[in-house]
């Protein structure tokens, strides 16, 4: 195995760079894309071996974005892996019924990200595969994951002043 392509969907670009880096580090050939509409766009072209996929995203979410890629002739072998935060109970069950082939629940571990690919890649035919690589293989960029957590913590605390200045004002739950 080696040079795997993977597709990233999730609508936080914060992820989709940190799932990235970390995968392409592991020798995988990783594309990306913001949400459901944009994956569906790009499987038109692209036949990835697995995908990774956000349940939780505007528009189409995952769990239907999923329901698609099994449903169509041409893509119902892509190996479909939610990777979300969403852990309340029943979660799992749902990203399964749904036709998820696993479940990663983030925060990722950057350490162990890329046996968990492997594992879920050698579901997807019944030739056997090398067993996964364990963790600690490729070391991760550690420039561009420090760079990464920065922008992720300044993006937190905007974030935070926002939902602080919200709640001067008439909260509104939804935004």
């Amino acid at each position: 195995m080696g040079g795997e392509a993977i597709l990233v969907v999730d609508d936080a670009e914060v992820n989709r760079t940190l799932t990235g880096i970390v995968l392409t580090d592991e020798g995988f050939d990783v594309h990306t894309s913001a949400g459901g509409e944009e994956a569906l766009a790009l499987l038109r072209g692209f036949h990835p071996d697995l995908m990774l996929v956000d349940i939780r995203m505007p528009g189409m979410d995952g769990l239907e974005l999923t329901r698609r890629v099994k449903q169509s002739e041409r893509t119902r072998d892509i190996v479909v892996v939610a990777l979300t935060a969403c852990a309340a109970e029943g979660d799992r069950q749902k990203a399964t019924a749904t036709g998820c082939d696993g479940y990663i629940t983030k925060p990722i571990d950057t350490h162990m990200l890329g046996a968990q690919v492997r594992k879920y890649l050698a579901l997807r035919t019944s030739v056997p595969h090398a067993e996964p690589v364990p963790a600690g293989g490729t070391p991760t960029s550690d420039r561009g994951v420090e760079a990464l957590r920065r922008r992720f913590l300044e993006e937190g605390i905007l974030q935070s002043r926002q939902m602080l200045e919200c709640l001067n004002q008439q909260f509104d739950v939804a935004n």
